[in-house]
């Protein structure tokens, strides 16, 4: 295995970093509130960021992902990729690439994800039928991705569903709840349930990612805080248990790191990465909130702050541990594929 990042991998993450830093500051965050920043993610797409994703591959998306986690930018970036551009990319038919690509590349196209929701959906002759409690970046998506109880992919225009209800979450990703009542929709990979099974494991790997992200972010204001917060006349940093509280963390978000770029360089090399792909989303969701608790705790009084920038990391650490399954569930299916002889 090689994480080594490419020419192109790190060329993108640099500029994702500087879009990032430049249009994703706390202030601007209080300023957007719930919903997307329109002005940055029309800066990302204008730059060809989520376009570059075809190119840099997974991996590459994952390095995006950690850009945007340490700022706790309120961009669908996660979701449009994984649910749009690569679901589309990998699984539609030629027409479908060509119509809907371009769209996706520049931004005016934006996909939502409706996963994992097994059983929830049902299709039939006059279209697809019930309802998901709360899809990620809903309010903001022109489509939406949707499994069937079988397992098959359909591509729904939000305007043609029954119902798209705001709904509030730990963090402000405009979620909202999907209700389908004979529902136009358009198949995405025909014929087998693989192209499910591809993009769960896709969706799990990025957002991994994404956690990573937030994790280094919200170490690194922990560092920066207890570096100049003193306590009996030094910095809290000097202190023994403190110093232990953060090397835990850091070793928290190297785990999940490696794990989500391990399973990311399996799903490019055209490897088995289900295994890999729950691996990475176990530490992302079991570790993930133990380093947002920890880089809270860091900050004393300050990180009860609602306002306060570390908190952001915080909601965002919980939010991403429910969306991943939460450890119990992830760590259940993973030993189910190892009691079933699985070798990835």
């Amino acid at each position: 295995m090689d994480f080594t990042p490419t020419e192109e991998q790190t060329a993108a993450r640099e500029l994702a970093g500087r879009i990032f830093a430049d249009l994703a500051g706390h202030e601007r965050l209080r300023a957007v509130g719930t919903g997307t920043d329109a002005g940055l993610w029309k800066a990302l797409c204008a730059a060809g960021l989520p376009g570059a994703v075809e190119e840099t591959g997974l991996l590459g998306l994952v390095l995006l992902l950690e850009e945007q986690g340490r700022r706790t930018a309120q961009v669908p970036f996660a979701a449009s990729c994984v649910y749009g551009i690569l679901a589309v990319a990998r699984h539609g038919t030629e027409e479908q690439r060509a119509r809907l690509l371009p769209g996706l590349r520049d931004g005016t196209t934006v996909v939502a994800g409706a996963f994992p929701a097994p059983g929830t959906v049902t299709s039939g002759p006059e279209g697809l039928g019930g309802a998901v409690g709360w899809v990620p970046w809903l309010g903001d998506a022109t489509h939406v991705l949707v499994p069937d109880g079988d397992r098959a992919l359909w591509l729904v225009r939000t305007e043609d569903a029954a119902a798209v209800e705001a709904v509030e979450l730990t963090a402000p990703w405009a979620a909202a709840r999907l209700v389908l009542d004979g529902t136009p929709a358009e198949r995405l990979g025909e014929g087998s349930p693989a192209p499910y099974e591809d993009v769960l494991a896709a969706a799990r790997i990025a957002f991994a990612g994404l956690q990573a992200g937030v994790c280094a972010g919200s170490l690194a204001r922990a560092v920066e805080h207890t570096s100049v917060r003193e306590q009996f006349g030094r910095p809290l940093s000097t202190h023994q248990a403190v110093q232990l509280r953060a090397a835990d963390a850091h070793m928290d978000t190297e785990a999940i790191r490696v794990t989500a770029y391990e399973a990311a360089w399996r799903f490019d090399e055209g490897l088995d990465a289900a295994g890999a792909a729950l691996t990475a989303a176990w530490w992302a969701s079991e570790a993930g909130k133990r380093v947002v608790h920890a880089g809270q705790h860091l900050h004393g009084g300050l990180g009860a702050d609602l306002d306060h920038p570390v908190h952001r990391h915080f909601l965002w650490g919980r939010q991403l541990d429910a969306y991943l399954g939460c450890g119990t569930e992830l760590l259940a299916e993973l030993g189910d594929r190892l009691a079933k002889g699985d070798p990835s």
